[in-house]
């Protein structure tokens, strides 16, 4: 996938989950502020970013991201560790438990 593809995944991520305007999604749109998105807004996006990746997205990493474009540059990193085959990150729910595959 290039980066082009996987902009027009995000922004269609973006525009059709949290109804936002296309032409207001630019990569140097802030999540939080300037896209008003909010943590469980987060999570959804990365519940739908894991059927592009087919990976768990690494919490500490996912919640670096504060732009779009910080987004794009995380889906290509992922894309690229699972061509890899490197092992997805080890996720702990609050209660100590993993995450169902």
């Amino acid at each position: 996938m290039t980066r082009d593809e996987i902009h027009d995944t995000v922004v269609e991520i973006l525009s059709d989950s949290f109804e936002l305007d296309r032409a207001d999604i630019k990569l140097e749109s802030t999540l939080y502020e300037d896209l008003d998105l909010d943590s469980i807004d987060a999570v959804d996006i990365f519940v739908q970013l894991r059927s592009v990746t087919g990976r768990r997205p690494d919490p500490a990493k996912a919640k670096e991201i504060r732009t779009v474009d910080e987004l794009i540059t995380f889906v290509e990193e992922e894309l690229a560790a699972a061509e890899r085959g490197d092992p997805e990150p080890d996720v702990q729910l609050p209660d100590g438990s993993t995450p169902p595959e």
